[in-house]
């Protein structure tokens, strides 16, 4: 593959996402960044990666709710300036991976953050609940209900987090190159589509997967 190609996957979790990053790298022979991009972001910036960890893809109720009182009096509570410093720093990461190179890069607002970089697609994963409840099911040895609980906890954290850094509204069509629904092609198929939409796009040529 000539042309350099940057896909931010943006899901609903459950969904699959990572799965097809991953089989989107493997056809492509190109980097996939979930948690290696918190990994990157802390060696980048000096602090833990636990640290990281601690905040990826969520924010919490404290710091929202002090950043609310606070702004009208020029200053913001230190947790909400750490929050707010985590993010720029794994923004700035992910900068960094899409200029030096092809990559699938995973959640954490990627989309937003390369809305003006060229040689991008932006990808939002969905499924069914049940399919989504299963899934989580078999992955993490959970019963139903648990499973439907942390896909209800999860996506809410996601949808805070990605509303609130990007102003936008996590999921919403017109942010994206296409929102799909990953169960009705599977992994594989879902994949496969995509790289055919680069490639309706300009950014692949056929064959770039071959």
């Amino acid at each position: 593959m000539n042309k350099k190609i940057i896909i931010t996957i943006g899901r609903e979790f459950g969904s699959g996402g990572l799965d097809v990053a991953h089989e989107l790298g493997r056809k492509l022979g190109i980097p996939v960044y979930d948690n290696e991009l918190i990994t990157k972001a802390a060696q980048d910036s000096g602090f833990s990666a636990g640290l990281f960890v601690e905040k990826d893809e969520k924010r919490s109720f404290i710091s929202s709710f002090s950043a609310l009182f606070t702004q009208g009096f020029g200053s913001y509570s230190d947790d909400y300036m750490s929050e707010g410093g985590l993010f720029k720093i794994q923004s700035e990461t992910i900068r960094k991976i899409a200029e030096h190179g092809s990559a699938v890069i995973v959640g954490r607002c990627s989309n937003y953050v390369l809305r003006d970089m060229e040689d991008t697609i932006h990808i939002f994963l969905t499924s069914p609940m049940e399919v989504r409840t299963r899934r989580i099911m078999e992955r993490h040895s959970l019963t139903e209900e648990k499973s439907e609980s942390l896909i209800s906890h999860k996506d809410k954290s996601r949808e805070e987090y990605y509303n609130y850094y990007t102003f936008g509204n996590w999921g919403k069509a017109s942010d994206y190159d296409i929102c799909m629904d990953s169960s009705i092609l599977g992994i594989e198929g879902t994949a496969e589509f995509i790289i055919r939409l680069a490639q309706m796009k300009g950014i692949l040529k056929e064959g770039d997967n071959e």
